[in-house]
């Protein structure tokens, strides 16, 4: 009987991968505190599941995880808080939802009526284990520090569209998500097991079984396909399914399976993620872009991959775009993850709603990103501006950049960042307002202006300021597209719309000065033509001239960037 199913199995096997959201998402770009390790997270199970009948399971709610982090974990609240919400905000919950939270969230007058808006929520606690270990995937290890495999010595390397090879980025590499898995799947499974199933010391026996539930919060790591079918399946669908039972020791009477049959099932099908990074660099496909320069494209490496399913957010990966104006509104980009590798001296606009972005080794570029559901992580970068509406945004070691933000979590200081500034969100595109309903965001609350200093050696406020309103103008989109959105959304901070208003009222006594001059038509002239002279050496001064010769339309006009 076991052959016969292991026959079966072998004619249309099972090929599971590891899921990039929980890394590309899910994962905080930085070592994790110490009371996250796996043994503290083995006592966290165990108390969950002793306290069943208060909140803590299978239900984990928002007061019974702040006592169990703040308590037993020694973790402040803000980062216990940070925790909850950054796995809320894998979950694939509707947009109506996400802002009926932030309604909720934004009309809360104080901080105790807040924390009882919170209180009111819960996760997934199997789940939320599995999230709260997937954080050690970017721990520093001393011993591979020392032998030179991790920093600080030079990093290992993970391909590139050039073929060469780039710095690697834990979070982004689906073959280090399937290695981190494979070494420690033993672990998580038993993270998983119920209290019976344990030995004294909380780990499995030979004859420990996995339950389904078990098997379904794996599922928020794991999923797959059966005979290369292009429907993907969750894990504890495919696990169910007849044919691998003699494998993976499904029994019907205890409804759960054999540890060791399982582990060593999972192990076996486990894959590359055919829809990740290795993949969309293997055989993604090239993106045309509606603007886009002549003459100084041959840099650039652009591509998508294009076998995305429904299930499966896909992919997008720019690399080493140079003094170029890249613009795109389209069906490719929507829901996309986006990574932004070695770009400098560029101007790009993603006009469409995005699930991630990670913006990687940039300089002296200016990014307009369409809102994104998830997070922006900016990385090694300088001199960069970055404008979105986003749920999160996420930095570490950038020096000399400036973000003009909406958005409705505190902005996350990593370490090694220097002269951040943060500045309102102050531009606009007609699909904007449609953009941002799509994915769930709102213009309140926003918390653009309270950044939260997450590495004990980010704990200097002196790192980020805020945009001094003097120094502050409205972002124009260059680029024509339907839709309704006529201003930016939420409007302006009173200090920086009086700014504005002031500056424009200085142009109004210039431009009547002028007119009540009583110049000459040669006068005018030769006025006209000094202010223009001035006008070009600003432009030429600031860098502006680069950004503006770049937005020549092509033959087919610059309406194409919906295309």
């Amino acid at each position: 009987m076991a052959a016969a199913a292991m026959a079966a199995a072998a004619a249309a096997p099972v090929r599971l991968w590891v899921k990039t959201d929980p890394f590309v998402v899910g994962a905080l770009p930085a070592p994790p505190p110490a009371r996250l390790a796996p043994h503290y997270l083995r006592k966290m199970a165990a108390y969950a599941r002793a306290r069943a009948a208060e909140g803590c399971f299978p239900w984990l709610s928002w007061p019974r995880w702040r006592h169990i982090a703040c308590g037993k974990l020694q973790l402040g609240r803000g980062l216990a808080w940070l925790y909850f919400d950054l796995f809320h905000s894998l979950l694939r919950q509707d947009p109506p939802r996400r802002l009926a939270w932030a309604e909720a969230e934004a009309a809360c007058a104080n901080a105790d009526e807040l924390e009882r808006e919170r209180s009111k929520l819960s996760v997934d606690t199997l789940q939320f284990l599995l999230f709260l270990y997937v954080q050690q995937v970017n721990k520093v290890s001393l011993r591979t520090s020392l032998i030179g495999e991790e920093w600080p010595s030079p990093r290992t390397k993970s391909p590139s569209l050039t073929g060469k090879s780039v710095s690697e980025n834990k979070n982004w590499n689906d073959q280090d998500h399937r290695a981190f898995v494979q070494s420690h799947l033993s672990d998580m499974l038993e993270l998983l097991l119920e209290p019976e199933q344990l030995t004294a010391s909380s780990h499995s026996t030979h004859s420990s079984l996995v339950s389904y539930e078990a098997i379904c919060a794996l599922s928020f790591l794991i999923e797959g396909t059966v005979n290369k079918s292009r429907t993907v399946h969750p894990l504890h669908e495919l696990a169910l399914w007849q044919p691998c039972h003699g494998q993976n020791g499904y029994s019907k009477v205890f409804r759960a399976f054999s540890f060791p049959k399982l582990e060593s099932w999972l192990r076996s099908c486990l894959t590359t993620n055919p829809f990740g990074m290795t993949a969309c660099l293997k055989s993604g496909k090239k993106l045309a872009w509606a603007q886009q320069v002549e003459g100084t494209t041959r840099r650039a490496k652009i591509a998508c991959n294009t076998h995305v399913v429904p299930e499966v957010f896909p992919m997008v990966i720019m690399s080493q775009v140079y003094k170029q104006t890249l613009a795109k509104s389209s069906d490719t980009l929507v829901g996309a993850h986006v990574r932004i590798h070695r770009c400098n001296e560029s101007f790009i606009y993603l006009l469409s709603p995005l699930r991630s972005v990670t913006i990687e080794k940039c300089r002296n570029s200016t990014f307009v990103l369409g809102p994104v559901q998830a997070s922006v992580h900016v990385h090694s970068c300088d001199n960069v501006k970055v404008i979105v509406v986003c749920h999160r945004l996420c930095l570490s070691s950038t020096a000399g950049c400036t973000f003009y933000i909406l958005t409705p979590t505190q902005p996350l200081i990593l370490s090694g960042n220097q002269a951040v500034s943060f500045a309102p969100f102050h531009t606009h595109y007609p699909m904007l307002e449609d953009h941002m309903a799509q994915v769930g965001l709102a213009t309140l609350p926003n918390y653009w202006d309270s950044p939260m200093l997450v590495c004990k050696e980010s704990g200097d406020t002196s790192v980020f300021r805020l945009l001094p309103p003097s120094d502050f103008y409205t972002f124009v989109i260059p680029f024509e597209m339907e839709g309704d959105t006529m201003e930016t959304p939420g409007g302006l901070p009173h200090a920086y719309q009086k700014a504005l208003s002031q500056r424009e009222q200085k142009v109004q006594i210039w431009q009547k000065t002028v007119k009540e001059a009583g110049l000459t038509k040669d006068q005018r002239k030769q006025f006209q033509m000094l202010v223009e002279n001035k006008f070009y050496e600003w432009l030429v001064q600031t860098g502006n001239r680069q950004q503006l010769d770049s937005l020549v339309p092509p033959a087919v006009g610059s309406k194409q960037a919906a295309g």
